[in-house]
């Protein structure tokens, strides 16, 4: 089976680099890393995604149905790590119950922690493209008489870039009046501000209103985002750490990892930001999440607490 990923890599020496490039679609191969021989054409690459996310017939219409979930990483991110990535993920989801098309999108991040800074500028110059060769791309299946859903999970600063790719979007004519929705939108360890997902700040208010549903998981434990990380000095409390301001969007809810995480992994070296993606619980409640049948309250292993705040236990 091939791997599916969007690249907004430039190339340097002949393979991909660390800062932007052109919009290129992939099918990469077995288990090879991404390289720039791997590029298709652009509607071959969305037929061959409706293909692997196809799940059946609806009964009433005939159309056809499926899921495409879309991955968008964090920064100190090769292209290397970010198959590999997908590879573990998708399997993981499978084995968790969700069946779907699996795409990533690798924005040019490097893979030198100390390049955050200069990470987080090219997130925001390379955002758009979420929206313009993916997202808008896979969810238009009305015009090919489909019913895909379309789900994007966003992990540590990838959050920031769906964040800026979806107000970008709705700054543009023609781009704010197509008729594109998320389904579901999982931010994990989320690198964006707590107060910017205030239901009216400006810079979430787009992606509250593509979305039908906005998942935020958080960890208090989680060292990679606290405020003392000289990496991101200066920098107001994140949604991965401290969680949704009590003003969010309704359509919004927040899960506290916290309690789980220092239960399973808190006397490890962990540094409390990736290990979503190798806990069982975790990949349980998001695969919940992504298939939409129960109510926010009663998925996997939630519980509320006496504030009315979920935690998974």
């Amino acid at each position: 089976m091939a791997d599916y990923i969007i690249t907004v890599r430039n190339l340097r020496r002949g393979d991909f680099g660390t800062e932007p490039g052109p919009t290129r679609f992939l099918a990469v191969p077995g288990n090879r890393t991404p390289h720039p021989d791997q590029a298709i054409k652009r509607g071959d690459w969305v037929d061959a995604v409706f293909a692997a996310g196809h799940t059946g017939q609806d009964v009433h219409t005939g159309e056809d149905c499926g899921d495409i979930v879309v991955f968008v990483h964090g920064y100190n991110t090769s292209p290397g790590s970010v198959a590999r990535r997908h590879r573990q993920f998708r399997r993981d989801l499978t084995k968790a119950g969700f069946r779907c098309a699996f795409v990533s999108f690798d924005w040019p991040s490097d893979d030198r922690a100390i390049n955050y800074l200069e990470d987080r500028s090219d997130a925001k110059r390379t955002a758009l493209r979420l929206v313009d060769d993916g997202i808008s791309l896979l969810a238009a299946t009305q015009f090919r008489g489909c019913k895909y859903n379309v789900h994007v999970v966003a992990h540590s600063m990838g959050s920031y870039v769906l964040r800026e790719a979806f107000d970008d979007a709705d700054d543009r004519p023609g781009i704010a009046a197509s008729n594109w929705t998320v389904s579901q939108v999982c931010l994990v360890g989320a690198d964006v501000s707590r107060g910017s997902m205030s239901a009216g700040d400006s810079r979430s208010r787009s992606l509250y209103r593509h979305c039908t549903r906005l998942t935020n998981y958080q960890n208090p434990y989680d060292q990679a985002l606290k405020l003392s990380n000289v990496k991101r000095a200066g920098v107001a409390p994140r949604a991965g750490r401290r969680g949704l301001p009590d003003d969010h969007a309704d359509k919004a809810v927040n899960v506290n990892c916290g309690s789980h995480y220092r239960k399973h992994y808190g006397e490890r070296s962990d540094n409390g930001h990736s290990w979503y993606f190798e806990d069982e619980a975790f990949l349980a409640d998001l695969a919940a999440t992504l298939s939409g049948d129960r109510d926010r309250r009663v998925i996997g292993r939630r519980r509320l607490d006496g504030r009315g705040e979920l935690h998974m236990v």
